[in-house]
């Protein structure tokens, strides 16, 4: 070839290769999907893992596979997400599974169980520990899969109008909590409350109940929670590492081709990291806000309450378990990986910590 002939075509080449788009926009259909959150979007860190999921699944398809996201209310109330996966009404949602934990109580273990997983080991129950197998192997019935989609850490305690110093003191309190740790805290005469995000403070200034917990510092500073009920406990031991999940229709997922089911769980992965990092880089200066401009009066559960709460726990467990086949198959799993995984953390992350903090506190 002459040089004029190949500078021309080689030209032309580099001219094709900065016009050519992703290999995955040049052959992707376009698919244009709706996703339900059960979280109002005033909760940018919990609402704004679907935002992430939906962002990055357009960018890598050049807008070819669209997921439009609605906030809580707006195509059906948050705590009937999922049931709108199940029937069709959407594609997907991205929920806490504990939120139906009354449909069957072994929803709970993809978010969360009292005295559980924090929130490194329930990714690793999930990725690698088999969790999201069974997970899904249970949500078959329900017409949907399931990806992790954000954790929100450790939660706080709650809100209580009055200070909580013994046992006695949850007999007739009326709390909104999620999930299992109800039916924990109903043994100890508590009297639980399923409330979504956005009507927990109207029902707490009311007095329609005693008391409440969400996620942190960060999201309840947004929520106003502490100009209602001053005393702010931790930890919150029903929630040691919260998941929450995106479920997609399994008709609608069969449908996808292949890279869009590959990028869509990356996606996810994304937005289940992405979502932890904020709270853990916001919630420091949130909580300095509410205990120092905000009135928060902080307060440790005490450890006869933890021990109470921790027996009462296990014996929910051993109660559900003995009639519910699902939730004891799950439990045994999630359990006995929990266990493996103390002893792992105690070596490691218990000591390293602890240390840390020791010298902090030494300024």
């Amino acid at each position: 070839m002459k040089r004029r002939q190949f500078v021309k075509a080689a030209g032309l080449g580099l001219a094709g290769a900065a016009l050519a788009k992703p290999a995955i926009a040049q052959s992707a259909p376009e698919i244009k999907w709706r996703l339900t959150s059960s979280f109002p979007k005033s909760l940018d860190t919990i609402y704004g893992a679907a935002e992430t999921l939906s962002k990055a699944v357009a960018e890598a398809t050049d807008n070819k596979f669209q997921i439009q996201v609605f906030a809580s209310g707006e195509i059906v109330p948050g705590l009937q997400a999922a049931d709108a996966v199940t029937n069709g009404t959407v594609e997907m949602c991205h929920t806490a599974p504990y939120y139906y934990f009354g449909k069957d109580p072994t929803f709970a273990f993809a978010t969360a169980v009292p005295f559980g997983l924090n929130s490194r080991q329930q990714n690793a129950w999930f990725y690698h520990g088999g969790g999201l197998d069974l997970m899904n192997e249970f949500f078959k019935s329900y017409n949907f899969i399931s990806m992790p989609g954000g954790n929100t850490g450790t939660q706080m305690g709650g809100w209580f109008r009055k200070e909580i110093k013994s046992i006695e003191d949850f007999k007739g309190l009326k709390m909104r909590i999620g999930g299992l740790a109800g039916k924990v805290l109903a043994k100890l005469g508590a009297v639980p409350q399923q409330i979504a995000g956005g009507d927990i403070y109207p029902a707490l200034e009311k007095g329609t109940i005693d008391a409440a917990e969400w996620v942190g510092p960060y999201d309840d500073e947004k929520l106003g929670f502490n100009k209602v009920a001053p005393f702010y406990y931790y930890p919150g031991w029903w929630e040691g590492g919260a998941s929450l999940h995106f479920f997609t229709n399994s008709a609608k997922w069969a449908e996808l081709p292949k890279s869009y089911q590959s990028l869509l769980t990356t996606a996810a992965a994304q937005a289940n990291v992405d979502m932890q990092a904020k709270y853990d880089a916001r919630n420091p200066a949130a909580i300095k806000r509410l205990v120092q401009q905000g009135g928060a009066q902080l307060r440790p559960f005490s450890p006869e309450i933890m021990e109470a709460c921790y027996k009462a726990a296990g014996d929910t467990y051993a109660e559900i378990a003995a009639t519910n086949e699902n939730f004891k198959k799950i439990h045994d799993a999630y359990m006995g990986f929990r266990n493996e995984e103390y002893l792992w953390f105690q070596i490691g992350e218990y000591t390293y910590d602890n240390f840390m903090i020791r010298q902090r506190a030494k300024g």
